[in-house]
């Protein structure tokens, strides 16, 4: 299982910003699209990811003056990617073990997808779910 599995059922299309773009324009599309996170796009290439927690920790140091700042200013970089060849368990404890919860999907520079924790989940839980039901029908036919 690769997180290539995880794109095709997802889809490949990518909300992103620029690094260029404000705060409060970024947090308006997080909201408006129900999302925790985007990648910043910068030259063609993922410069950093925008999320939540960077909302949190810039209002928390300057307050409502954060939301004017650009988002290059409050990104997490550096830039924690995967292929689309990495295994998926691969990809969960990477993101364990870096406490974080998205992963741009890069490719010879390209963005190719994003996925979420909660994406590999449930992908993860699909596929014991679809094993125990083979059991199943394999221990009854028996």
């Amino acid at each position: 299982m690769t997180i290539a599995a995880i794109l095709s059922g997802k889809g490949l299309d990518v909300i992103t910003v620029s690094g260029g773009d404000t705060v409060r324009d970024a947090v308006a599309l997080l909201a408006a699209r129900r999302i925790g996170a985007v990648p910043v796009i910068e030259n063609g290439v993922v410069a950093g990811i925008f999320s939540e927690r960077d909302v949190i920790h810039s209002l928390q140091h300057e307050g409502a003056a954060a939301l004017n700042r650009e988002v290059r200013g409050v990104m997490t970089t550096p830039v924690i990617s995967v292929t689309r060849d990495e295994p998926v368990l691969a990809a969960l404890s990477l993101m364990t073990q870096r406490r974080i919860r998205h992963l741009p999907v890069v490719e010879d520079g390209a963005l190719l997808g994003f996925v979420s924790i909660g994406d590999l989940v449930k992908y993860r839980i699909e596929r014991i779910e679809a094993e125990a039901a083979q059991m199943r029908a394999y221990i009854q036919s028996a």
